[in-house]
C-alpha cells in the first residue's frame, strides 16, 4: 500500500487544500474590512450629528443671548421686553419705571407722638406663621411689612419700619394710587376744570368717538365707579391680557384709547385699570397740567407732605403717569390722604378736598355693590367700603392699605413687599383697628 495516499477517514475533518485556505483568508479579510468600513461610517455619522447638534445649541444660545440683550436695551420702548426682563410686578418696580418728582411741602404736617403706645409688644396669634403668639413687631416683620403707621386724630399712635425700611424710605402704592386719582378728580370738579361727573368722557376725549360711537355713552361717573362697560381680562395663561398690557405698556394713552366696550355702562361693577387711565387723560386735558404737577399743587403740598414724592410713568418718551398703580412717597405722607379724609378734607383751615366729596365716601352715597364679600362689599370713588364698620380704605397689590376708621378717629397704613405668604390682609387691618378702639375708649 502506498502510504502517501492514505488519508484520515474522519467525516468533516478533511484538510483544506491550498486554494480553499486562500479563499477562507480572503473571506475573513473581507468581513473584517466591511466591519471596519461600517464602524468608520457610523463614527462619521455620529460626528456629523454631534456637529449639527452643537451648532443648533450654539445658535439657540446666541438667539437667547440676543433676545436678552434686546430685552435689556428695550425696556424703555417695549412691553414685551419689560415682561421678559421684569417678570411679575413687585415693589422693585419703583426703581424700574421712570418717575416724575413732586416736591415736599414748605409747611409740612407733623403729628405729635401719643403718650401711650398700645401696639408695641402686644401678642399676635397667627397660626399660619407659628403656633405660639408673637410680638406685634415680629408679626409685621414676618409678613414682609416695610412700614406700619397709625394716626389717632392729630397724634402719631404708632410708627414702625421693618425689613430694611426706615422713615425716609420711599414706598410704592400699587393700586392704592387709585384713591389719589379719584381725589384729584373731585378737586378738579370743585375747581371747575371738570363740569360734572355726569359729563360724557368724549367731552374731554372727543377722538374716542371715532373708535366707537358708544364711548359717548360713558360718563366720568362710570369711570370712577368701575362701571364703564370696558373689557378687562386678567389671565395668568395669557401673556397679553389687559392686566399685563396696562402694567407694562410704554404708551398708556394709546393703550387706553384702544380699550374695548363689551357691555353697556352702568350695568355692573368690574374692577378695571383702563378707567383710571382715562381719568388721568381727562385730568390732563381739563387742567392743562401733567397729573404730577396737579397732584403736587393741589394735594401733595397742601396736605403737608414731609418728603418728596413721585408718580411712576409709562416711559420717558410718553411721560404719562401710571394712574392706577404709581404714586410713591414716604409711608407717613401716603397715610396723610387717609388723615385728610378723616378730617373732612381739611388741613387746618384749608379745604383741600371738597367736603361733599368726602361725605359721599364716608356715608356711601351712591356707592356701588362689589360682591367681593366682607369688608369690601361696596365701592365709592376708588375706595373700598367696609360698611359693617363704617370704614373705607385704599388697597393696592401686595397688601398696601390706607384704612380709615372714623368711629375711633383712626387711620392705619400698611406697606410691604407682599402679603407674607397670604397671611396679611384687610381682616388684620380691621382687627387691629377694633383692638385700638377698645383700648382708646377704656
Amino acid at each position: 500500500m502506498n502510504k502517501s495516499n492514505i488519508k484520515p477517514n474522519v467525516p468533516g475533518n478533511s484538510l483544506p487544500t491550498l486554494e480553499q485556505t486562500n479563499t477562507f483568508r480572503t473571506r475573513e479579510h473581507t468581513g473584517k474590512g466591511k466591519k471596519m468600513m461600517l464602524n468608520t461610517n457610523t463614527k462619521k455619522r455620529l460626528r456629523t450629528v454631534a456637529t449639527w447638534l452643537l451648532r443648533v445649541v450654539l445658535a439657540l444660545v446666541v438667539l437667547a443671548g440676543g433676545m436678552f440683550l434686546w430685552a435689556f436695551l428695550s425696556t424703555g420702548s417695549s412691553l414685551v421686553a419689560r415682561g421678559i426682563m421684569w417678570g411679575d410686578s413687585d415693589a422693585g418696580d419703583l426703581a424700574r419705571f421712570p418717575t416724575r418728582e413732586m416736591q415736599a411741602s414748605t409747611t409740612p404736617l407733623t403729628f405729635e407722638p401719643a403718650a401711650d403706645d398700645p401696639l408695641t409688644g402686644i401678642p399676635i396669634t397667627a397660626d399660619a406663621i407659628q403656633a405660639e403668639p408673637m410680638p406685634f413687631e415680629t408679626f409685621l416683620e414676618k409678613t414682609n411689612t416695610t412700614a406700619f403707621i397709625v394716626l389717632h386724630g392729630d397724634q402719631l399712635l404708632y410708627e414702625g419700619y421693618f425689613n430694611g425700611s426706615d422713615r425716609d424710605t420711599i414706598q410704592t402704592s400699587f393700586s392704592a394710587a387709585k384713591s389719589f386719582t379719584a381725589t384729584l378728580v373731585g378737586i378738579a370738579v370743585e375747581e371747575g376744570f371738570i363740569d360734572s361727573l355726569d359729563d360724557p368722557i368724549t367731552a374731554y376725549l372727543p377722538e374716542m368717538v371715532e373708535q366707537d360711537p358708544r364711548f359717548a355713552e360713558i360718563t366720568i361717573r362710570h369711570l370712577i365707579s368701575m362701571q364703564s362697560g370696558l373689557r378687562w381680562e386678567r389671565s395668568d395663561s395669557n401673556p397679553f391680557s389687559d392686566d399685563f398690557v396696562t402694567y407694562y405698556s410704554t404708551d398708556l394713552r394709546e393703550t387706553a384709547f384702544e380699550s374695548e366696550i363689551v357691555s353697556a355702562p352702568g350695568e355692573e361693577f368690574l374692577y378695571n385699570d383702563y378707567n383710571p387711565l382715562l381719568l388721568g387723560m381727562i385730568l390732563e386735558r381739563a387742567t392743562g397740567m401733567s397729573v404730577t404737577d396737579y397732584t403736587q399743587s393741589r394735594l401733595w403740598q397742601p396736605m403737608g407732605a414731609e418728603g418728596d414724592g413721585s408718580w411712576s410713568l409709562d416711559s420717558q418718551r410718553s411721560g404719562f403717569e401710571k394712574m392706577f398703580v404709581g404714586i410713591n412717597g414716604r409711608a407717613i405722607d401716603l397715610a396723610k390722604l387717609g388723615w385728610l379724609y378723616l378730617n373732612e378734607g381739611k388741613n387746618g383751615d384749608t379745604q383741600i378736598v371738597p367736603q361733599a366729596w368726602i361725605a359721599d365716601v364716608a356715608n356711601a352715597h351712591g356707592a356701588v355693590l362689589t360682591n367681593r364679600g366682607k369688608h369690601a362689599d361696596a365701592y365709592q370713588y376708588y375706595w373700598f367700603l367696609d360698611t359693617e364698620n363704617g370704614a373705607y380704605y385704599a388697597e393696592g397689590d401686595k397688601c398696601q392699605f390706607i384704612y380709615v376708621y372714623p368711629k375711633a378717629d383712626l387711620v392705619l397704613a400698611r406697606f410691604g413687599t407682599d402679603c407674607g405668604n397670604y397671611v396679611f390682609g384687610i381682616g388684620w387691618m380691621v382687627g387691629i383697628a377694633e383692638y385700638l378702639e377698645s383700648q382708646i375708649t377704656q
